[in-house]
């Protein structure tokens, strides 16, 4: 870790001075939980997480959380061997300096996947407990939002047997989703959920699948059925130039960036004129203070901000929170599907379409460390 430019102030809330909070323990852990309906077909069998964990020397727990589809055991390790030396003594107050020294520190390992993941996870830790030192909730350490609560739109998995697929989005339509999501890849899909949904928006996710040539053609096929928008057509994902070719020669609407790290790449992508909706995703792009930068950017770009966030843990907290303070985001992307058991001690408050943002200290929920320990993955 660089030292810091100028020595430390205290910090005062009231007419206290607060000592530095020092960091004294990091940790990641391996979740796999698997989905209560079975019937759902999960690419990895099980719903991966990667939780991080940051005790300061106060006696505060900050939770996090780092992107660990697929890949679970490297980030953890990466949490665990590489970033935990790096920030013990640290002050835990300080995130901006803490981050940017991590990314200082591990830029040889590459600035995006894995490495950008498990930094996402302390960033997000660090700034629970940035909220639970003031005991207030993140939103009003973002400085408010215009309301609490959080409609959210209904994302299904890639699935083969497309009656079942019919099945939940019609099950999701009905039950007052505003908009639904499709992870298929073949037009006759789209018809079916097109049928299934009625004239509610509907998007669709390929996950990187064609060439520039081959998405223009699919996405004007697809289009017959009113898309609102396609997401991430083309491989690989960073091809910037080649999403803008799509959009202007198919005139459907595309949506990137759930694959993008780090405010760079989303300024890259926008120069180009990419997208017209933006995904950063808090647990991959680098947590929430650089989610915020890209936030900032799309507001620049006049460029619609849809955060992507399938998640179950502190990162879909962090998102909620998020999106309550910037206002201009429609809604909350959310799984179509339930784990067997809850990462939070408590409930997160969701009346079947619309979520209640905690107002509790940082994130607002607590990490139940009993569902850690029973769905911990050893291996580390």
């Amino acid at each position: 870790m660089r030292a810091p430019k100028t020595p430390h102030t205290p910090l005062y809330h009231g007419c206290q001075p607060v000592s530095t909070p020092r960091i004294v323990q990091v940790t990641a852990t391996a979740l796999s939980v698997p989905p209560r309906d079975r019937r759902i077909p999960w690419i990895w069998g099980a719903f991966n997480q990667v939780i991080v964990e940051v005790r300061t020397d106060d006696g505060l727990v900050g939770w996090g959380e780092a992107f660990g589809y697929g890949t679970p055991l490297a980030v953890t390790a990466l949490v665990n061997h590489t970033l935990q030396p790096l920030l013990i003594g640290q002050d835990a107050s300080d995130i901006r300096g803490t981050i940017e020294s991590l990314f200082h520190a591990t830029h040889l390992w590459g600035r995006y996947g894995v490495t950008t993941f498990a930094i996402s996870g302390v960033d997000i830790a660090l700034w629970d407990l940035a909220g639970k030192r003031v005991n207030k909730p993140l939103f009003e350490l973002f400085g408010g939002a215009a309301s609490r609560a959080i409609p959210s739109y209904c994302s299904l998995v890639r699935y083969r047997d497309l009656d079942l697929m019919t099945q939940h989005a019609a099950e999701a339509a009905d039950a007052g989703s505003p908009m639904i999501k499709l992870h298929q890849i073949d037009v006759e899909s789209v018809r079916r959920g097109r049928e299934a949904v009625g004239a509610l928006p509907l998007t669709v996710d390929v996950n990187c699948e064609w060439t520039p040539l081959e998405a223009i053609q699919m996405a004007r096929s697809m289009n017959e059925y009113d898309l609102y928008w396609l997401e991430e057509p083309v491989f690989p994902p960073e091809d910037y130039v080649g999403l803008a070719r799509v959009a202007r020669a198919s005139g459907v609407p595309i949506a990137s960036g759930e694959n993008a790290c780090t405010a760079s790449q989303f300024l890259l992508m926008m120069e180009s004129r990419a997208v017209a909706f933006v995904q950063p995703s808090v647990i991959k792009v680098g947590g929430i203070s650089e989610f915020l930068k890209v936030a900032a950017l799309a507001e620049v770009y006049n460029v619609n901000l849809a955060p992507h966030s399938p998640y179950f843990g502190p990162g879909f907290l962090a998102t909620l929170h998020l999106i309550a303070h910037l206002r201009h985001v429609s809604w909350i992307e959310r799984l179509h599907l339930d784990l067997e058991a809850s990462l939070f001690k408590r409930p997160l408050s969701f009346d079947g379409t619309t979520y209640t943002v905690p107002d509790g200290p940082g994130l607002g929920l607590e990490v139940d460390p009993d569902v850690v320990r029973t769905y911990r993955v050893s291996g580390d």
